[in-house]
Order: C-alpha cells, then sequence, then structure tokens
C-alpha cells in the first residue's frame, strides 16, 4: 500500500494512490471526484478521507482534455498597460469568474508571429475560447490569419472572439464584439461644431488602422452635416501614445496653424496633447478646446477634466464571454444590443465635462 506523500517527496499524489489507499478502482475515484455518477455515501467519504489525507489534487488540465474540468478562456492582448483593452480584459475576466471559468493572458506585442505561437499554445492547452483584444489593420492577410485561427479553433472545440477588431469575412466560425466607433466620433465632433468651432486639428490615429479610419470618417460626416469645409491638412495621423498628441501640437503650433479645437483619437492622446497646449503658454479651454475618446479614468483625473467618447470597454468584455458561453451551452449568440449574428455592436456616447467652450473671440 502507498504510504502518505509528504512535502520531501519526488512529486504527487496521483489518482492511482487515491484508488489504492482507498481500496477501489480508479473509475470509481474518478466518479466520485467528478461528482457526476451516483455513487453511494459511503464510498464518496472513503475516497475523500483519501483525497484528503494525500493531499490529492486534481489535474484540471487533463480533464479539460477529456471535455471535463474548469473552462478557460485566453485573453491575448497587443499590450497589457494600455488602459482601454485592460478594461476589456477585466470584462471578460470578472465574467468568466461568476462563472467559476479561469482566464489566462498573454501579450503580443503587435507581433503576428507571437499571436500565432499563442494561439496554437491555447487550442493545444484546450481552452474553451481565445479573446483577442486590440485594433489591427484590415487587409487580407489579416482576414486570411484570422480565418485560419478561427478554424483551427473550432475544430478542437474551441472558439475565437475578436474584440475591438474588423469583423471577418464569409462564413467563418468567430464572434466579434464591437462598438459604434464611427458614431462615437459624429457624436464628438458634432460637439465641437455646435461649440461653435471650424477649425479642429485631429488626431484620429495610424492611417491605415481601421479604429483611426472609423474616427476620421466619423468626424468628416459631422463636418457635412454642418456644412463647414472638411480640411484634410488638419489631420495628424500617429500612435496612440501621449508623445503623438505632444508632437503632433507643438509642430502645429510652431507651424503656424490656426485651430481652435483638438479631436484626440483617445484620452492617453488628448493628455499629450494638453501640456503641448500648455507648453505653448495657451489655457484649455479658454484659448483651445480638447476632447478625447475612450473614457479610460485618466479623462476625469486630468486638469481640466476631459470631454470625451465614452466606449464600454468592461461591458465588451463581459459581452464577449456570454457569447463563447451561450454557444457551448447550445443557446447560440443570438442578437445583442442590435447586434446581427455573431457580430455584436455596442453603443458609445459623449461625456461631457470641462475641456471644451465656444472659440475665443479674434481680432
Amino acid at each position: 500500500m502507498s504510504q502518505r506523500k509528504t512535502s520531501g517527496d519526488v512529486g504527487r499524489a496521483t489518482i492511482r494512490d487515491v484508488a489504492e489507499r482507498a481500496g477501489v478502482s480508479v473509475a470509481s475515484v474518478s466518479r466520485v471526484l467528478s461528482g457526476n455518477y451516483p455513487v453511494s455515501e459511503e464510498l464518496r467519504r472513503r475516497v475523500m478521507k483519501v483525497v484528503g489525507d494525500l493531499d490529492y489534487v486534481t489535474n484540471a488540465h487533463a480533464r479539460s482534455l477529456a471535455g471535463g474540468g474548469t473552462p478557460t478562456v485566453a485573453i491575448l492582448i497587443n499590450n497589457i498597460t494600455g488602459a482601454a483593452f485592460a478594461h476589456v480584459a477585466k470584462g471578460v475576466e470578472g465574467a468568466a469568474t461568476l462563472r467559476g471559468w479561469l482566464s489566462l493572458v498573454g501579450t503580443t506585442g503587435d507581433d503576428p508571429e507571437r499571436e500565432l505561437a499563442l494561439v496554437n499554445l491555447m487550442r493545444q492547452q484546450g481552452v474553451a475560447a481565445v479573446v483577442l483584444l486590440g485594433g489591427a489593420y484590415d487587409v487580407d492577410e489579416y482576414q486570411l490569419r484570422m480565418a485560419r485561427f478561427a478554424r483551427s479553433l473550432d475544430a478542437a472545440g474551441s472558439h475565437l472572439v475578436l474584440v475591438g477588431r474588423p469583423p471577418l469575412e464569409g462564413d467563418v466560425p468567430a464572434t466579434t464584439v464591437d462598438y459604434d466607433n464611427e458614431g462615437g466620433a459624429y457624436a464628438m465632433a458634432s460637439h465641437l461644431l455646435s461649440a461653435g468651432h471650424r477649425r479642429v486639428l485631429l488626431l484620429p490615429g495610424h492611417a491605415e488602422l481601421t479604429t483611426a479610419q472609423g474616427r476620421l470618417r466619423g468626424a468628416q460626416r459631422a463636418f457635412e452635416a454642418y456644412g463647414v469645409p472638411f480640411d484634410p491638412g488638419m489631420v495628424r495621423h500617429g500612435p496612440y501614445d501621449y508623445e503623438h498628441g505632444y508632437e503632433a501640437v507643438e509642430e502645429s503650433l510652431k507651424g503656424g496653424v490656426d485651430f481652435t479645437a483638438v479631436l484626440a483619437g483617445t484620452d492617453v492622446v488628448a493628455a499629450g496633447a494638453m501640456q503641448a497646449l500648455r507648453a505653448g503658454g495657451l489655457r484649455v479651454p479658454d484659448d483651445v478646446s480638447i476632447v478625447g475618446y475612450d473614457d479610460i479614468p485618466l479623462a476625469s483625473q486630468l486638469t481640466p477634466q476631459l470631454t470625451t467618447v465614452h466606449v464600454p470597454y468592461e461591458e465588451m468584455g463581459r459581452v464577449a464571454l456570454r457569447a463563447v458561453a451561450d454557444r457551448r451551452e447550445g443557446g447560440g449568440t443570438g442578437r445583442r444590443r442590435g447586434s446581427d449574428g455573431d457580430h455584436l455592436v455596442l453603443g458609445t456616447h459623449v461625456v461631457v465635462r470641462n475641456s471644451v467652450r465656444p472659440p475665443a473671440r479674434r481680432d
């Protein structure tokens, strides 16, 4: 008979050790531990006593590969320090915890090879879903890569969820959770235009990024709706970071560009732009108004507090997890919040704070 393992023993107790100590078969131990089969109370007590004596821990990975155990969702994110998508990850993790699921987080560094390696690893681990977060360039290569991911995961009994990324074309087994990006930019540009601004410096993001393209389209539509000529020369493309916001505004001021407001592609970009305005001797909003996009906590911590577009990032994470859970339970994704099929779209809205006022009179 096996002796009780101690901290000095090599290895850990196995299900065979439990069965041998309890004097029952491995199958009987498995039935007791799974809780899915009727067993006698006497057998359950005997097995569970040995489990406690041996400090036996179920191999959750082996059980998940066998179709049981705790479902796991893998969250893959470009940059874990990015505030916006960190909130998506928080939403996924919170919804997973409520269901008793486990969450894993990995970072891709916006590297396609790293992304591929992580997706393959998660597929091999038998996760219930892989949730990819972060912007993307909607080119043929992206569509093909995501379609391969989706079909590979589907064949392994898993599911691909894209959050804040372009939806996939054709009949691809994937779910996209998105938000009204263009509509949010339209509403924010309209807010500036209704306040009387006509010369607006636009910092939408990288020109090739679908997120930036949507935000620029929304602003352009607002100018058209207000009958205000749109000047492409007022657009400054660049990354969604503090440095871009600062440098774009600094260079515009040095170049003599005439603007009364800044529409930043993110709140972080807005923070950089705000600092550049101050360094240039301008007051916000007395001299120049400024608005952002995302409504991360930073927006309400700036001085003045930033008017911005609220994106329901945590809710997007919760919706992503629910979509996966619905599929596993046979309910399908259905229709949710104005969404259709496997493309779920959530709304955005403007949060008015203290960073906008009508433009100052000019002599």
